[in-house]
């Protein structure tokens, strides 16, 4: 019973603990989403600041270093997420940015669907975030290298394979690559961040239930058994 109740408040307070945390983090994604957009340059800003934050930079993009995660479900379909450096503009800096979902091909695993890529100079806008979703990664990951197919992926590791000055995040692009650019084949629907308050409210009154639950049993059968002793 005391290990019941004890573990059934322990995971209760953690659960609670994780429902505050959401709160803060949903707090600050409605103020950071609020906020007017931060002009991108060659100054590296402070990663923990600007996540979430909506950005704008201008520059070009480096066609001959995309990187494709893989297991990239949207709407019932498979896909990737591509990834392609940006050269901002006036700077020896590059920020990487996810440019948009590609439905996979259904004759092949590995085949690329045809994408646009703007050449020139263009100014396009995305939400900083600090690195991709992850998913469970399955095998060993290749080596990165121009077009490599992977699971998952932090910047820093692009930065060195490729030997881009990159910031410490990344962009996952809203809206066309420039003017009258619709961006082809690519799809721009960001999943949202994990903040469910409400599921980490219910399991940590599930958890303090259950610690409830086992000490009333520890009452009402220790009450039970001392009148039977009595009698």
């Amino acid at each position: 019973m005391l290990v019941l109740v004890a573990l059934g408040i322990a995971l209760g307070n953690w659960q609670t603990r994780r429902a505050a945390e959401k709160t803060v983090l949903q707090a600050t994604l409605d103020q950071r989403r609020q906020a007017p957009p931060l002009t991108l340059g060659a100054d590296a800003p402070d990663p923990g600041a600007v996540e979430y934050r909506r950005v704008i930079v201008t520059g070009e993009f480096v066609p001959n270093w995309p990187v494709f995660l893989d297991n990239r479900p949207l709407e019932g379909r498979s896909g990737f997420v591509l990834l392609m450096p940006f050269r901002i503009a006036g700077a020896h800096k590059y920020v990487l940015v996810a440019r948009g979902w590609l439905a996979r091909d259904p004759g092949s695993h590995d085949r690329i669907p045809k994408f646009d890529t703007p050449a020139g100079t263009v100014t396009i806008e995305g939400i900083a975030v600090l690195r991709p979703a992850r998913v469970m990664q399955l095998g060993t990951p290749p080596g990165l290298a121009p077009g490599a197919i992977v699971q998952n992926l932090e910047v820093g590791e692009l930065a060195r394979a490729s030997g881009l000055d990159l910031q410490p995040f990344l962009l996952e692009q809203n809206g066309p690559d420039g003017p009258g650019a619709a961006g082809g084949a690519l799809v721009r629907k960001w999943p949202a961040p994990g903040v469910d308050v409400d599921r980490h409210k219910g399991y940590a009154f599930q958890w303090y239930a259950l610690a409830s639950m086992a000490f009333l049993f520890f009452v009402i059968t220790g009450f039970r058994g001392g009148s039977k002793h009595d009698s």
